[in-house]
């Protein structure tokens, strides 16, 4: 670990092995404003004209009334294992954000936890919410829940696809397979196309040219999901793409709080995505290796 400059921010830190690195900044956060390969291009969009971006945690629903980026300096708490960068308490909705950083990296892993406090008189309903803001030119992937055959035991469904007032299924960034959902970011194509869905496999990606950024996260059964159920959405803008992944929602209590945890995992070499057979050659393998370490 060591501290750099980064954005024009001071006291950024650098935590980094011989394969790759991440940047959190400590003047405002928590963000996590650099991940990719040593030495190589950042995987994340980290600036955009609202502020800082990066990789930034939330709480779902959304509202207008409960987004607010972080612009003050955060506490930094050093333990054995990881760094605790602690935002201040949000003045108008009583939550207070945390991250613990590792301070080495396991290869081309990394976890990032996230951790939401109710400093408020009241008990509130929320539900931790990641965002990522990924370089532009990319394709994210959705896995859909198995598909199996029509029969006797296939009378309910499944899957679930929440699609945002402003969208077209249309929409030419927006690729349907039998197995999988793909969302394209294009500069060429103007607006936003947001969409969420029932990810119960637990994992969800984003292809960048030769790059492949994974996310996996602990998807609980049964459990109640923002936005009609969904636990991953990501948004195609003009400029880059957001991936998100949401925890469930709960009832969280004064001074009370709700953890959620986040792998990730870089590759290389892998080729472009067309269809369902790409991804089941290309990224389905190590989707199961993956699963196989944690």
């Amino acid at each position: 670990m060591e501290k750099v400059e980064f954005l024009g921010l001071q006291n950024c830190y650098r935590i980094f092995n011989n394969t790759i690195d991440l940047i959190a900044t400590t003047e405002i956060g928590p963000n996590i404003v650099r991940f990719g390969f040593v030495g190589e291009r950042n995987e994340f969009f980290p600036k955009t004209i609202y502020g800082i971006t990066g990789h930034i945690l939330r709480h779902a629903p959304e509202s207008q009334k409960r987004f607010f980026f972080g612009t003050d300096p955060v506490t930094i708490e050093r333990c054995d294992k990881f760094i605790r960068l602690t935002q201040p308490t949000e003045k108008p909705t009583g939550i207070q954000k945390e991250l613990d950083i590792p301070l080495s990296i396991d290869g081309n892993h990394v976890s990032i936890v996230h951790r939401l406090y109710n400093r408020g008189l009241w008990t509130i309903e929320l539900a931790p919410w990641t965002s990522t803001l990924m370089l532009g030119g990319g394709t994210a992937v959705l896995p859909l829940p198995p598909r199996v055959p029509h029969g006797k035991d296939t009378l309910l469904p499944t899957s679930l696809v929440a699609i945002w007032p402003y969208c077209n299924l249309s929409d030419e960034r927006l690729i349907l397979g039998k197995k999988y959902v793909m969302l394209k970011q294009d500069d060429k194509v103007p607006g936003s196309y947001k969409l969420g869905m029932l990810v119960s496999d637990g994992w969800t990606a984003y292809y960048n040219n030769g790059h492949l950024f994974v996310v996996t996260f602990d998807y609980k059964k049964g459990a109640p999901y923002p936005d009609f159920g969904c636990s991953v959405e990501v948004n195609s803008g003009e400029i880059a793409l957001e991936l998100e992944t949401l925890a469930p929602l709960s009832l969280l209590q004064p001074e009370a709080s709700v953890e959620y945890t986040e792998n990730w995992f870089l590759f290389r070499g892998i080729p472009e995505l067309q269809n369902d057979n790409d991804i089941d050659k290309n990224i389905l393998p190590l989707i199961q290796k993956i699963k196989l370490t944690l």
